[in-house]
């Protein structure tokens, strides 16, 4: 439909991601009708360090909405409202007068504040920290990159004190641009990846600052994931238009793959691989080092999960590509991997910046096992496919011993993201976890996720039932691999695993 006889029925989901920075236009029916994309380049200014621009992540922000709303023939009048999704736990600290940033962002893989986080563990203070946030303690986490900005940036901490410094994860960041400074705010979801969110209650703690060493005034309000986010400048895309949805990126995939009821879960599969298991109203203690973290707040009312971090999925494969440079692009990483040999049990331990859930272990760095003089590039490059797997594994096991519910209820798992793509990855997914693995027919669902909770609060989407009634399946992948095959694979793994963790 062009813009002469559009409507006010259409939205926008903003998709800032680790990687890159998308926008796309979705109809009132949640059809995604055009999209727009531009990279975001990687700083990396010491080794463990990562960084981004956030000035580049705002110019490209706008970028992308102008062109999907112009792509999609639309006139800015027409659409109803905008959603964020965001790369989590990226921090930025900006003047409050200026709105500029003092510093790059400190991505969420930054490892840079590893030590301070062994000495709050040191402290004693992991089981206070994990009580109130459902987290533990480590450099992922916001609180702890906010607080090396206020003691690495000059005259930062008295700024911070006296109330002229603003922290904002990313969606937090873009708001306030959005809205020309006029709100400063984030969403439940967001808030609860900080280490400075209680997630009983919903509100910020002030003894989790003082440990962390990060004023609260420079913190933003919590909200609910749908709702009013205030309007952008009307100069930015012409025309003033309402911001009414936000969640973190995981987060959003949940929403989007419609896991509502308590039991169902998701795994996202891009630069990392996040996993959320849906425990409902109950918020789960892990007692086995899973997240326990909010997976939305709709109408006040929060709805929990547990949730399993790896820092590294398709990463693996953009290191194929351009550190060891046997791939030209990442699509070729399927076809080399089917020429492995199938006697050869090479396993990569992907830890390059740490390993996350369920091990935690910051300084462990990645690992190959299991070279022979025949192992080459397609050994490699199956052991980089076939890890997602194993940690995927690694995660369901722990669920089911933290949530025992969860055996109670056949375990299909909902899959998103680029690496899901690849049948022969999704394929020994499935033969791995002995489950049935769905690939949905709208795989954008990070962006589907953010723009129905923008329609939900434009009065133009369905409720959560019906929403999840609209979810369709493009493929289940269900498992084939005999038991001993699976365990025996599943076996060397965790033996890689234990070899990377004591080679320190």
């Amino acid at each position: 439909m062009g813009a002469a006889g559009a409507q006010l029925s259409y939205l926008v989901a903003i998709d800032q991601g680790t990687t890159s920075t998308r926008a796309i236009v979705f109809d009132a029916a949640l059809k995604p009708l055009a999209l727009a994309q531009r990279e975001l380049p990687q700083i990396f200014p010491a080794p463990g360090w990562v960084e981004h621009d956030p000035e580049e992540i705002w110019s490209a922000t706008v970028a992308v909405v102008r062109d999907a709303i112009a792509k999609a023939g639309l006139a800015p009048q027409h659409i109803a409202g905008i959603g964020i999704t965001n790369q989590r736990e990226t921090t930025v600290v900006w003047d409050r007068a200026t709105g500029r940033p003092i510093h790059n962002a400190i991505v969420w893989q930054d490892r840079r504040t590893a030590s301070f986080c062994d000495g709050l563990r040191a402290g004693g203070h992991e089981q206070e920290i994990a009580a109130k946030t459902g987290l533990i303690v480590d450099p992922y986490f916001s609180a702890s990159k906010i607080g090396w900005l206020l003691d690495h940036i000059d005259g930062a901490r008295t700024k911070a004190e006296n109330g002229a410094l603003a922290f904002g994860t990313i969606d937090s960041f873009l708001l306030w641009r959005l809205t020309g400074g006029k709100v400063h705010a984030t969403d439940a979801s967001n808030a609860a990846r900080t280490s400075l969110l209680n997630i009983a209650s919903g509100e910020w703690d002030g003894d989790l600052c003082r440990l962390f060493g990060v004023p609260m005034a420079m913190l933003p309000q919590v909200r609910d994931c749908a709702g009013s986010f205030g309007v952008t400048m009307p100069d930015l895309f012409g025309a003033a238009i309402p911001i009414l949805g936000m969640a973190g990126d995981q987060q959003a995939a949940t929403v989007g793959q419609g896991c509502f009821k308590p039991g169902m879960m998701k795994s996202t599969y891009g630069t990392g691989c996040f996993m959320l298991l849906n425990t409902g109203a109950e918020r789960v203690i892990s007692r086995n080092r899973l997240l326990s973290t909010i997976a939305y707040q709709l109408d006040g009312k929060r709805t929990y999960a547990l949730e399993g971090a790896i820092f590294i999925a398709g990463a693996a494969v953009q290191w194929l590509r351009d550190g060891l440079k046997i791939i030209a692009k990442s699509s070729d990483v399927g076809a080399l991997a089917a020429k492995a040999d199938p006697a050869e049990e090479v396993y990569l331990v992907p830890a390059f910046v740490g390993l996350g859930a369920p091990y935690w272990d910051a300084q462990a760095r990645g690992a190959v096992y299991g070279l022979t003089r025949s192992s080459g590039g397609a050994e490699i490059a199956r052991a980089a496919l076939d890890a997602v797997g194993y940690q995927t594994r690694d995660l369901i096991e722990a669920m089911h011993a933290d949530w025992p519910a969860s055996r109670d209820t056949t375990t299909v798992l909902r899959v998103d993201g680029g690496m899901t793509a690849s049948d022969p990855c999704m394929q020994f997914l499935a033969d791995i976890l002995a489950a049935p693995v769905d690939r949905p027919v709208v795989m954008e669902t990070t962006a589907l996720g953010a723009a129905y909770l923008a329609g939900r609060a434009a009065g133009l989407c369905p409720d959560l039932d019906g929403f999840a009634a609209q979810w369709r399946l493009d493929k289940r992948f269900t498992p084939h691999m005999d038991v001993a095959t699976r365990e025996m694979k599943y076996a060397g793994w965790k033996d890689a695993i234990r070899r990377t963790l004591t080679l320190r």
